[in-house]
Parts: structure tokens; C-alpha cells; sequence
């Protein structure tokens, strides 16, 4: 049986982009929505721990820089091949202590350096496009790097409740305009306070989510088992029915 390689890949990425009216009309901004989906799917394969299912989310996920590449190619901005050897050279660049005479503790110091010598800010670099909890913790780390940083975790706590307290004003004023900007404020400092005690702060949401998920769906098996619907049920008969959940969930969920 023919295993097809890399270079087939391409060729047939060239041939969709002549011949797939669908292929033919994307663009870099149609595709984007993609990327990111793709992305998403891998990092769900990992967490499921089934290798088939990585094997195929990476294999969606290498086509969207192969697409990109064509695209780019067409309009003679860059080819696959020069993402390739741009990638290559900075690897060797930023591994000095594997492909030259470095020391390995030097190599993080000095590639940081060299990144905020050719930057404006110190906060440069860090996409927009992340997800805004993720994001809001690699701004915060990067302003740490210039001592913008609380110093003990009391601080942290001051912050949150003082932001809360700034919330409860705006409702108590009827201020709506500010709610927004308020629970902003609230997030980043929940943030800050993850990030000073080494939490990622993506992943501890994801899996609360994953809990209430967990935890709702045995809500609603446990009242169809019942004979009953949630939405027919007293609030406090939802509630029995989470603390039960909880419990009962407790050791599965970690």
C-alpha cells in the first residue's frame, strides 16, 4: 500500500487550489476561523489520550499552514519552502547550546534580551487572538519581567476585593455602561492571582468547565430517572440534585 509523504501533500494542496472551487476562493482571512478550529481539535485529541484521534487532528491541522503557504505562493509573497527554511535557521538560532558551543542556563537569558532589544514594550508579541484569560496571563508575566508585580499573595486578595467593591458600586449607582469594565477588572485580578500561584489560568476554567458540564448532564439524568425534566423543578431540587453531583462525581473528576 502507497504511503504518501510530505511532498504529496504539497503537490496535492496545488491541485485543489487549480481544480476545487471551494479550495480555489479561500484566503488567508476565510481560513483563519479554520486554524484555530483545528488547533482546538488537536489539543481535545490530547486530552482524550486516543493517538489515532491525535494522528488525524495534527494531520488537519498541518494542512492549514501548507494552504496558507499556497496562497502565499500565488501571490508571490513567500513559498512553502522559505517557511521552511526561515523555521529551520531559527532553531538553530535560538538553540545555541545544541548546535554550537552555548551553555544551556545562558541560552533562555540571552534569547529574551535579544527579543526585547528589537521590541518598543515589553508586552509586544503576544497575539491578540488567544484566548482572553491566556492572554491576560502572558501580559501579566510579561510586565512581572520589569518588577510590575505584587509582592505577596495578600495583595492579590486586596485587589480582587477592592475590584469587587468597585462592581458593587456600579450596580448600586445603576452605572451599566461600567459593568463590563468592572468584571474586567475582576477577571484580571482572579488572573493575577492564578498566575502568582502558578496556575494557568485557561486550563483551571477549561476544567471547571468540564465539571459543570460533568455535573449538569448528571443532573439531567438523575430527574429523567425520576420521571421528571429539570426546567419542572424547584431551584432547590436542582440543588439537592448538584450537591449530589458533586459528591458522587467528586473522585472521577480529580
Amino acid at each position: 500500500m502507497k504511503r504518501y509523504t510530505f511532498d504529496d501533500l504539497v503537490k496535492i494542496m496545488e491541485e485543489l487550489r487549480k481544480k476545487c472551487p471551494w479550495d480555489r476562493e479561500q484566503t488567508h482571512e476565510s481560513l483563519k476561523k479554520y486554524l484555530i478550529e483545528e488547533s482546538y481539535e488537536v489539543l481535545d485529541a490530547i486530552d482524550s489520550k486516543d493517538d489515532r484521534k491525535l494522528l488525524e487532528e495534527l494531520g488537519d491541522l498541518l494542512l492549514q499552514p501548507v494552504f496558507h503557504a499556497q496562497i502565499a505562493k500565488e501571490r508571490g509573497a513567500f513559498t512553502l519552502d522559505d517557511v521552511v527554511d526561515h523555521l529551520v535557521r531559527k532553531l538553530i538560532e535560538r538553540h545555541p547550546h545544541v548546535f554550537g558551543d552555548a551553555k544551556a542556563e545562558d541560552v533562555l537569558r540571552n534569547w529574551e534580551r535579544k527579543k526585547m532589544e528589537k521590541r518598543d514594550s515589553v508586552l509586544e508579541g503576544i497575539p491578540k487572538h488567544l484566548p482572553a484569560l491566556m492572554r491576560s496571563q502572558k501580559l501579566q508575566d510579561k510586565a512581572s519581567q520589569v518588577g510590575f508585580d505584587f509582592t505577596h499573595i495578600d495583595q492579590v486578595f486586596e485587589k480582587i476585593e477592592e475590584e469587587i467593591r468597585e462592581l458593587k458600586e456600579s450596580i448600586e449607582k445603576g452605572e451599566k455602561e461600567n459593568l463590563t469594565h468592572e468584571i474586567g477588572d475582576i477577571l484580571t485580578a482572579v488572573v493575577e492571582l492564578a498566575r502568582f500561584l502558578n496556575v494557568d489560568a485557561e486550563e483551571a476554567l477549561q476544567k471547571a468547565n468540564d465539571r459543570f458540564v460533568s455535573r449538569f448532564q448528571y443532573m439531567e439524568r438523575k430527574a429523567k430517572e425520576m420521571g421528571k425534566r429539570l426546567e419542572d423543578m424547584s431551584l432547590e431540587e436542582m440543588d439537592d440534585l448538584w450537591r449530589e453531583a458533586k459528591r458522587v462525581l467528586e473522585g472521577q473528576e480529580g
